[in-house]
């Protein structure tokens, strides 16, 4: 940017990894930046609970990819350790516990994953479990050099060379369900290396095969847990954001975005106070089908947009613990005997399975700064379908009190009925719960769908929302309903991703380009040159 010139201004609406990445880096290009937040806290979803002395991570529980944590960090100017933030590693990744009391622990130490595996599988098991890995590692790879660089702006930028290669190995035609049942023989393997689709709030038997890579991940670069609470990675990239000049309104809930008399260039956001501010860039971090339909003029895309397949819900429950359970492990997933019909009633009927699946996550038993000593904090997330449209307010408020009531019991009996803990309820000294009525109040979640639009086969790639408005200038979008997805590595890379697009409208309006075409050809003829002289020299000789 032409530093001559008075900074250019942008306003980010939402304090959201992908809104607080966004931030740092247009800073970093030097724009003045306000990221205006409903709530009294950064970091959206990865937020966190206190009560007493206990602490939960609200959403996001544990780190994957932590690389792309690193490189965040470090494309600012800084990395996790200058910012004070360390990880700590949970071994094992996950205790699987299964109805008929049998369990799993999914470890890095590969002679007692073998054993368990093989236990299931057989003599073979343990070798088709390494073809299974080494498939989903070609499939991270082919991931990493394509869709986690870039988003995809045209149809045609899906064709270039390292997605198009990568086609048949990123089998788009099947499920993570399917590609785990390729290599697996039991019904149990099966599941186990197939649920982590929960991560994307999406079935098994409807996740891109390709997701496969996320078992990979797990067992290359483990699971981690940065101390303190996962928050704690995002209040130091805001601080990062801040030592750039960034400010943060807190409390500043966005009633719209102001736009030109004639709707074609945003100019704006009009607080709920009445107060408004006005800037040259938007950038909208805010649940995307939310934005289109409140913050925006009604539009037919607005109508897609709700149409559109979304991921679930959660009941999440924060319990207080007045004594340790040792029986669990710092990640536990609790698989539902009906494990298909679990889904279909999430995702078709959008209600809540009487048998389903359920994530515990122990934050205490990595970090003891989570609990008071000798006692417990413990999140739940039960997966269940987002809301409906065909209930009222008071309808919706009373069955998801019932509903929150019977998971409850549900929960704790599974809990003592497959690891052996005794008397849970009366050890529970308080609780705190989001249903996906909170989450629909608390972060503006269109439906309470915690992760957004979903991740199945039109919901990727180019099909996904776009980065930019594609009718409205200086307009742009960032976060989990966007390029490239769901989760917090991927809402980091969103916030790149977002500021390229920035910075070449920027370019292109100043009439100045960052499209290096022309140096790539003239060093292309300067190779070409090269090479034919040295051929001269070769034939000379």
């Amino acid at each position: 940017m032409d530093t001559t010139e008075s900074p250019a201004s942008a306003i980010v609406i939402g304090a959201g990894a992908g809104g607080i990445a966004a931030a740092a880096r247009l800073a970093l290009e030097g724009f003045q930046v306000k990221v205006v937040e409903k709530n009294t806290f950064v970091g959206g979803r990865c937020s966190l609970l206190h009560k007493d002395g206990y602490r939960y991570d609200q959403g996001p529980s544990l780190v994957l990819m932590p690389e792309f944590f690193r490189k965040a960090f470090q494309e600012l100017g800084t990395s996790l350790e200058n910012e004070g933030i360390h990880m700590l590693e949970c071994e094992p990744n996950y205790c699987i516990w299964f109805p008929d009391h049998d369990y799993i622990e999914l470890s890095r130490d590969i002679p007692r994953l073998k054993a368990q595996i093989e236990y299931h599988e057989g003599p073979g098991g343990f070798n088709r479990f390494c073809t299974f890995l080494a498939e989903s590692g070609l499939q991270y790879e082919l991931c990493k050099e394509s869709v986690f660089n870039q988003s995809f702006p045209t149809l045609r930028s899906m064709f270039h060379s390292a997605l198009f290669k990568g086609f048949l190995h990123i089998r788009p035609w099947t499920s993570m369900y399917s590609q785990a049942a390729k290599y697996f023989s039991s019904e149990k393997m099966r599941r186990v290396w197939s649920f982590g689709s929960m991560y994307l709030g999406i079935s098994p038997y409807r996740a891109l095969g390709a997701f496969s890579l996320l078992p990979y991940i797990e067992m290359t670069d483990g699971i981690w847990y940065p101390r303190g609470g996962f928050q704690r990675v995002l209040h130091a990239l805001s601080g990062v954001g801040r030592r750039l000049g960034v400010e943060y309104l807190l409390e500043s809930p966005v009633a719209k975005i102001e736009l030109s008399d004639d709707n074609a260039k945003a100019t704006g956001v009009l607080l709920e106070s009445g107060e408004v501010l006005r800037a040259d860039i938007i950038v909208v971090n805010a649940d995307l089908v939310y934005v289109y339909n409140h913050l925006l003029p009604h539009s037919r895309k607005a109508e897609r947009l709700r149409k559109r397949s979304t991921s679930c819900s959660s009941i999440s429950f924060y319990w207080a613990f007045n004594e340790q359970i040792p029986e669990l492990r710092p990640h536990n997933v609790f698989l539902a005997g009906q494990f298909r019909e679990s889904f279909d009633k999430i995702f078709d009927d959008h209600d809540v399975p009487e048998d389903f699946s359920f994530y515990v996550n122990v934050p205490s038993r990595v970090d003891v700064t989570a609990a008071p000593a000798g006692k417990e904090s413990v999140m739940v997330l039960v997966p269940v379908g987002r809301l409906v449209d065909t209930l009222g307010p008071d309808e919706q408020e009373k069955r998801w009190n019932e509903l929150v009531a019977q998971t409850r019991d549900i929960v704790l009996d599974a809990i003592e009925a497959r690891t052996g803990a005794r008397n849970l309820r009366e050890k529970l000294v308080h609780e705190l719960v989001n249903s996906p009525l909170t989450w629909r109040e608390k972060f503006n979640l269109d439906r309470g769908a915690i992760l957004g639009l979903s991740h199945d086969f039109d919901n990727v790639l180019w099909f996904r929302p776009q980065m930019k408005h594609p009718a409205i200038q200086s307009l742009y979008f960032t976060g989990c309903s966007t390029h490239p997805g769901a989760g917090v590595p991927a809402c980091l890379l969103s916030g790149k991703f977002v500021v390229q697009h920035i910075m070449e409208d920027w370019m292109k309006a100043k009439g100045t380009t960052r499209d290096y075409s022309l140096w790539v050809m003239l060093t292309m003829a300067f190779g070409l040159l090269t090479a034919l002289s040295l051929a001269k020299s070769s034939y000379l000789w």
